[in-house]
């Protein structure tokens, strides 16, 4: 899916507020604006904003923050958008910390590769357009998938500085179906048009309706409200960009029949991340680790792919494979009902500079990505004779390579410019390591990874 980037305006620095220096940086300021317009050729043109917030205290305890408010949105012409409200604080319940969350997720082409990793096997010319007759359509790795979220976190003192106890909940409701086929073709020439799923099923729909992969309880979505229990150790010296310290965590998120789902289960995570300081202040190198797998119960295909996290850096923790887990991999490429985890990044700040006079420097990151799946989603036991049955022009292989599951791997660089240590723009360029998880991967969002 071919997307081209027509503006990308850096407006932080230039709608600070001009003439603070770096001693007065206290009670609230505005920390940065980023709107963009990005296109799509089946989504359409995108357009919006964010912006952010930060209350530094009096006195200040730059740069640190007491409060921090994000606002998004943004939307594609035909359908896609996020729409987002998170606020945090490390002061409104006394020394604990809170974050909420409220946001509306609408993807009219979610990416769907099927589970297992390389066991699903994934065909790139199917969604080209060439002409060996091998095309399918552009939205067969796609489904529609809209979600609302309610998510509430807190972290308070245990003992000391470092050791940390974690709650919190979350109510998500997850619409799933197939792609909307006539909103996306509107406005098309006949020619460019895309196959409706009747006349052309993706892969969705093939193990939906013909394979039985997808149960019919789970095909359309639902809720998913969850509660969640974690113990945290967190030494770094400070948050937008650790140079040394430790921050890790262990916890169990559970989703139970009391809270209204339809589906019982428990998950348990554990994600470790250290940094070190090779020069002071300019270069560090840092590392995430992080194990996820299912104790209890059955979790619903649509769920799988979220990422258990104390606190959202972006719109969405969701993989593996995208912006917020491997960067050069197709986004959900490596989906199963546990997983295993890797990010390493050389950090370097090459130049330091002053801009409306905030304080600003421009980073540099080199960066490896792993992943593999541990535990796999059990698929049917008759597999191969419902294809047979129900496929008849496919080929098992086209879709299935059993035992083939291995290491996903991509590497890459970051470019990160930053205003007032907090307000951090994210531009990672990837490039995956074998043809089955895609190409090359280009995201533009906020935040460093961890």
């Amino acid at each position: 899916m071919k997307k081209t980037f027509v503006v990308i305006l850096i407006m932080g620095t230039c709608l600070s507020l001009v003439g603070q220096e770096k001693k007065e940086k206290v009670g609230w300021k505005f920390g940065g604006a980023l709107p963009v317009t990005t296109y799509d050729s089946n989504l359409g043109f995108q357009y919006g904003a964010l912006v952010e917030f930060f209350n530094y205290g009096n006195p200040s305890v730059y740069p640190d923050f007491l409060d921090h408010t994000y606002t998004e949105v943004s939307r594609f012409t035909k359908g896609s958008g996020i729409y987002r409200m998170m606020y945090e604080s490390n002061h409104l319940i006394g020394k604990a910390y809170l974050c909420v969350d409220l946001s509306y997720l609408p993807d009219k082409a979610y990416d769907f590769y099927g589970f297992n990793g390389y066991e699903s096997v994934f065909n790139n010319n199917w969604m080209k357009d060439l002409d060996d007759g091998s095309y399918r359509s552009r939205m067969f790795y796609r489904l529609e998938r809209n979600q609302f979220r309610i998510k509430a976190d807190l972290q308070g003192k245990i003992s000391g500085e470092h050791l940390k106890w974690g709650a919190g909940f979350a109510f998500q409701n997850f619409s799933v179906g197939s792609v909307d086929i006539d909103r996306l073709n509107k406005g098309k020439d006949p020619d460019d048009q895309l196959p409706q799923v009747t006349d052309e099923p993706g892969l969705y729909e093939i193990y939906r309706d013909s394979l039985g992969i997808i149960s019919a309880n789970e095909a359309d979505g639902g809720w998913i409200n969850t509660l969640k229990a974690a113990i945290v150790w967190d030494s770094r010296d400070n948050r937008p960009n650790p140079m040394k310290g430790i921050w890790s965590e262990l916890g169990v998120e559970i989703a139970p029949s009391f809270m209204g789902n339809d589906w019982g289960f428990s998950k348990f995570y554990i994600t470790h991340r250290q940094y070190f300081t090779i020069k002071e202040n300019d270069l560090s190198f840092v590392y995430r680790l992080g194990y996820q797998t299912t104790l209890s119960g059955t979790v619903p295909f649509f769920y799988q792919s979220q990422v258990i996290t104390s606190r959202l850096t972006g719109a969405t923790n969701e993989g593996l494979g995208g912006s917020s887990t491997l960067r050069g991999v197709l986004r959900n490429r490596v989906v199963g009902d546990g997983f295993l985890l890797g990010n390493f990044e050389l950090r370097w700040k090459p130049v330091y500079f002053r801009f409306l006079k905030q304080d600003c420097y421009l980073g540099i990151n080199a960066f490896y990505d792993f992943g593999i799946i541990t535990d796999k989603i059990e698929l049917p036991g008759n597999l191969e004779t419902r294809f047979d049955n129900n496929l008849k022009n496919y080929d098992f292989d086209d879709f299935f390579n059993p035992g083939s599951e291995s290491l996903h791997q991509c590497a890459g660089i970051s470019i990160m410019p930053v205003m007032n240590q907090n307000f951090v723009i994210a531009i990672d360029l990837g490039k995956s390591f074998n043809k089955q998880d895609g190409n090359i991967g280009f995201s533009f969002g906020l935040n460093y990874l961890f």
